[in-house]
């Protein structure tokens, strides 16, 4: 299997007509899949940006032809009750004609506190994935469901909107514990890091697929284009420094202030230590390649910067894919 390579429409840095645009321009250039962030806040207050994912996505899978779809990722258990996520994802599956993948997490505090149900400890947040899933699973396997589950409860429902194929789903893990966990949930996995024992774990897994040949395991990686460097370096400072916190504290801060409080003393070169930043593709390429190197199949590219989609689009795009798939396994 080709190493496929993914561009991300980041709802959080830029408003709605302007991401299907980009969906358009990114399967233009050439890129294999898109991914969706699902967000209802930003992650610092300079993005400025946090439409809605799945009417974007909707809007996307009309727009566009042969390119695959994901969100990247949903939580289903908080803000959205899992019933009403199993009736999204199969009508967006119908309207992208087979072309989307549900991708799932376990969430962070700053989207799903707007609800006011309060934030569950890791643990429980987990249990209430897993439960979550099993309901996705059921409504669209079709006919009524009833369920009664510790976290949810569901009452004679069913999805009279059912796609040809089942809607393949990815689940977001972070470590060995998450694949003993989801694997046997899970088509594909996710993660945000290039660990090649995630991927280890996976295929020794009774429950999962091989990585490869049934599953896919789907990375993403930040990047900063620009002709000019320093100022690809003070943009990703200024809009993705929140990305230095790790997921841990990531998945717990409630708001944009206080992603800003807890990354004030990230300097633009830490930034530019952990993100390629500047006109150099051959940067981008060497710090994607640790990703295919530990095993993963697809990796997203997320270009920072709403106003700057265009010209990377435009220019950058083609040559970078070309670099990338030369430099990758076939």
């Amino acid at each position: 299997m080709a190493t496929r390579f993914g561009y991300t429409l980041m709802t959080e840095q830029a408003g709605p007509k302007d991401l299907v645009r980009f969906a358009v321009d990114a399967e233009k250039a050439g890129f294999d899949f898109e991914v969706s962030s699902d967000h209802y806040f930003p992650w610092l207050s300079s993005q400025g940006h946090a439409s809605y994912a799945w009417s974007v996505l909707g809007a996307v899978a009309h727009a566009t032809e042969r390119i695959e779809l994901m969100t990247y990722v949903t939580c289903p258990t908080i803000r959205y009750h899992p019933a009403i996520v199993a009736q999204k994802a199969a009508t967006l599956q119908i309207l992208a004609d087979g072309r989307f993948t549900l991708g799932l997490g376990s969430g962070e505090n700053l989207n799903e506190h707007v609800v006011g149900t309060g934030w569950p400890a890791v643990a429980d947040r987990q249990a209430m994935l897993a439960e979550a899933v099993e309901i996705i699973r059921r409504l669209h396997d079709g006919g009524l469901v009833d369920f009664r589950g510790e976290y949810f409860q569901v009452d004679s429902a069913r999805i009279w909107d059912l796609p040809a194929d089942r809607v393949p789903i990815g689940i977001a893990v972070s470590g060995e514990r998450g694949i003993d966990e989801f694997g046997g949930l899970a088509d594909h996995l996710i993660a945000v890091a290039p660990d090649a024992g995630l991927i280890d774990r996976w295929n020794r897994n009774e429950a999962t697929g091989t990585i490869g040949a049934d599953s896919r395991a789907i990375g993403q990686i930040p990047i900063c284009w620009d002709t000019d460097r320093d100022a690809a370096v003070a943009r990703a400072h200024d809009q993705f420094r929140w990305f230095a916190g790790g997921w841990e504290v990531n998945a717990d801060l409630p708001t944009t202030a206080g992603f800003a409080a807890a990354t004030q003393f990230v300097t633009p070169d830490d930034v530019a230590g952990s993100i390629p930043c500047g006109p150099d593709l051959d940067t981008v390429v060497d710090a994607v390649r640790p990703y295919w190197e530990a095993g993963f199949t697809d990796i997203a590219l997320v270009q920072i910067g709403g106003d700057h989609q265009d010209e990377f689009l435009a220019k950058a795009a083609g040559p970078l894919l070309e670099k990338l798939r030369a430099a990758s396994p076939r």
